[in-house]
């Protein structure tokens, strides 16, 4: 896993796997929260948008089956 934030555009992207791994798929989660998955369905990673205003607030969500391992 690896978290990179961006300072200038306050985005912050959480990856459970490597890094060049490419989204074929982005799920938006909720408003502010994406969710990127590859060609097989599976997780690459999650984006937050305005990430310092979720900082310290409890982000929580579901995925439809269609994404279940």
């Amino acid at each position: 896993m690896k978290i990179e934030y961006d300072s200038e555009r306050d985005l912050l992207y959480i990856w459970f796997t490597e890094v060049s791994k490419k989204s074929a798929e982005t799920v938006t989660v909720k408003p502010g929260v994406f969710a990127d998955f590859d060609r097989e369905g599976k997780l690459i990673g999650i984006e937050v948008i305005d990430a310092t205003e979720a900082v310290g607030k409890k982000i929580e969500f579901t995925l439809s089956e269609k994404y279940a391992a």
